[in-house]
């Protein structure tokens, strides 16, 4: 799975600097020189970072296979990515990334298997998409109540819907 990490936005500078829209919560390894980044769409990457640096809060990139300005304005919009393969686990046991709860399993305290995690939403507090056999989308609050246990390795997930929950369905 590809994760989204940045955004390429204007160029800066005559030598192929372009400012980033960092998405990523570790920006100075996910740009730091010699990084290797895939984009969105293929066929313009991957790119390395040959510099970054910070200026009035944002952040500047200069990519190895960028040397002017030109160049640089071509970039605009794109999208970078790295492999989730990429990214270390947590060592805190209810910390998780998107990408190790897509897929799992989701069934219900009692045993009644409800679907599989099709996303996640983040907003003012993190929402489980839960896609059910039949097609429906159910939202589960990713909150330890609700979801007391996530057993990525099993590749499962266990709910305890309070009534009503599974049936708010549209």
């Amino acid at each position: 799975m590809r994760l989204v990490v940045g955004r390429i936005g204007r160029a800066r500078g005559i030598r192929g600097e372009v400012v980033v829209d960092e998405r990523t919560d570790d920006p100075a390894s996910r740009f730091a020189t010699g990084a290797r980044l895939l984009t969105e769409p293929d066929s313009v990457g991957p790119l390395t970072v040959a510099a970054s640096r910070r200026q009035s809060g944002r952040l500047l990139v200069r990519f190895e296979s960028v040397t002017d300005r030109t160049r640089a304005e071509e970039l605009r919009g794109v999208t970078l990515l790295v492999s989730s393969e990429e990214i270390a686990l947590s060592d805190d046991p209810d910390e998780f990334h998107d990408h190790e709860l897509i897929g799992l399993r989701v069934v219900t305290v009692e045993g009644r298997e409800v679907g599989v995690v099709d996303s996640v939403l983040h907003h003012a507090q993190d929402l489980l998409v839960v896609t059910e056999s039949s097609g429906q989308e159910v939202l589960v609050p990713f909150v330890r109540d609700l979801v007391p246990e996530v057993d990525t390795a099993a590749g499962r997930l266990v709910i305890d819907p309070p009534p009503g929950l599974l049936d708010l369905r549209s």
